[in-house]
């Protein structure tokens, strides 16, 4: 058998108890009718409130049903009305397995009532299925309120007598407590002296892994995740350290997916860009993957400096995580893979509002980047990789989205090559583009593009 801690703290409370039993006659019965009174409070008492409460719950349910059904005539709300009847009924038998004088009557009239009522409610479904609407209200308006009166009435005096069977048995145990705690000081002094050795030694026992776990833990915030705790015990200290230590393998990978996050937009990087996908593909449920380029970035950065091409970035990150936000999309992911190549992962219709959503405000969002003369004239005027000066378009926004199932593509690399030429083929054309894969049917995205 193993010691665990329980059973240790048990194994102390065993020496005292060894002491109470040498209390007088007085306690021992006393003792016993305060046992009798509590396990009369918990298995009956509590047991008819908790009960009459569901039922009351139930009633107003089949209340609520017949009404709405009524005015909405939806069978859903029929079978709403028959599962809370019929729970009602056998919360009611449960009573019945609890009685107390005088109820044994009022249950057998109860059953009754909660037949009829159920009886009525079919007459009802009859009457409104013959297009007799106010014949049902009628009989809903009058006997079918009368029976709900009826049965409320007598669940809340089912409920009111057992509330004051606990006062008086509650009120009957503080006395008696009183009396039997006479008797239980000069056994609790003993039990002490008895239990403070005994607590001492299970303290110890205890201690010392403990501050172990925490020596593992200032070790972890400061980043040590490979310390290894030597604690093998066959308790819930050792359950504790086995957590602990897949605890610390967890954070190990986390910190790993932190340090690979992109230092300039705070998204996270390829090995969760990664993860999620393979996630995604397990769980064999359609989900989209996006990729997002800028188109005529080079240009850009080599004429406005890398630093200012950087806010450029920046400014996507917020784009697309503002507009997450403002969509109010539910478990939408973005990530940078690095320059200004982004990914969104989400189901296909989350992924289609939020791509088409950043090809709509692209342009006016990232135009206060240029100088007024670059912004009016519509281009701007560098020097290409040969020397040579040349005009570039102003900078767009390639979106090119591939839907998979789990059953399509096998790995993660295989959805993103798909997905990175179906980019390459957004950019074959001019402007703002948002390209599905089903668009390389068409000659042209027209119908999914901003020029």
């Amino acid at each position: 058998m193993k010691l665990t801690i329980s059973r240790k703290l048990l194994l102390g409370y065993l020496v005292m108890a060894l002491l109470t039993v040498t209390a007088s006659a007085y306690a021992v019965v006393s003792l016993r009718q305060l046992n009798d009174l509590a396990y009369g409070i918990i298995n009956q008492d509590f047991f008819i409130v908790e009960t009459s409460k569901k039922m009351m719950d139930a009633l107003l349910a089949q209340e609520s049903a017949e009404r709405k059904y009524l005015i909405l005539k939806d069978l859903s709300l029929a079978e709403i009305f028959r599962a809370r009847n019929q729970e009602f009924a056998q919360s009611l038998q449960g009573l019945a397995a609890h009685p107390f004088p005088g109820t044994a009557q009022l249950h057998t009239q109860m059953a009754s009532l909660a037949r009829q009522y159920g009886a009525l409610f079919e007459q009802e479904l009859t009457l409104v299925g013959e297009n007799h609407l106010q014949e049902a209200m009628t009989l809903s308006e009058g006997e079918g309120k009368k029976i709900i009166e009826s049965l409320a009435s007598q669940v809340w005096a089912i409920q009111q007598k057992a509330e004051k069977d606990i006062d008086a048995r509650m009120n009957l145990i503080r006395t008696q407590g009183a009396n039997a705690a006479q008797l239980t000081i000069v056994l609790t002094v003993l039990s002490l002296l008895a239990g403070f050795s005994l607590a001492l030694l299970i303290t110890y026992n205890i201690s010392v892994p403990l501050k172990k776990l925490e020596k593992a833990t200032r070790l972890i915030a400061d980043g040590q995740f490979d310390h290894h705790l030597h604690i093998d015990r066959p308790d819930e200290i050792g359950s504790l350290a086995s957590a602990f230590g897949v605890m610390t393998k967890r954070l190990k990978v986390l910190e790993a997916l932190n340090l690979d996050a992109s230092p300039l937009t705070g998204l996270p990087g390829n090995l969760a860009i990664e993860r999620v996908i393979e996630e995604r593909l397990s769980a064999q449920i359609a989900f989209s993957l996006c990729q997002i380029d800028l188109d005529h970035f080079k240009p850009f950065a080599d004429n406005y400096g890398y630093a200012w091409a950087s806010e450029i970035i920046k400014e996507v990150a917020r784009i697309l995580l503002a507009e997450r936000e403002r969509s109010d999309l539910q478990d939408v992911f973005v990530g940078h893979i690095g320059g200004d190549d982004f990914v969104l992962i989400a189901d296909p219709e989350q992924a289609e509002v939020l791509g088409r959503r950043l090809v709509d405000v692209f342009d006016a969002q990232i135009r206060p980047f240029y100088s007024d003369e670059d912004r009016q004239r519509g281009f701007i005027v560098g020097k290409d990789r040969k020397g040579n000066v040349q005009t570039f378009p102003l900078l767009s926004v390639s979106v090119a989205m591939v839907t998979g199932d789990g059953r399509r593509f096998k790995s993660a690399l295989e959805m993103a090559v798909i997905t990175a030429e179906l980019k390459e083929y957004a950019k074959s054309f001019a402007g703002n583009n948002f390209v599905k894969e089903e668009d390389l049917t068409n000659d042209h995205p027209d119908s999914t593009r901003k020029a």
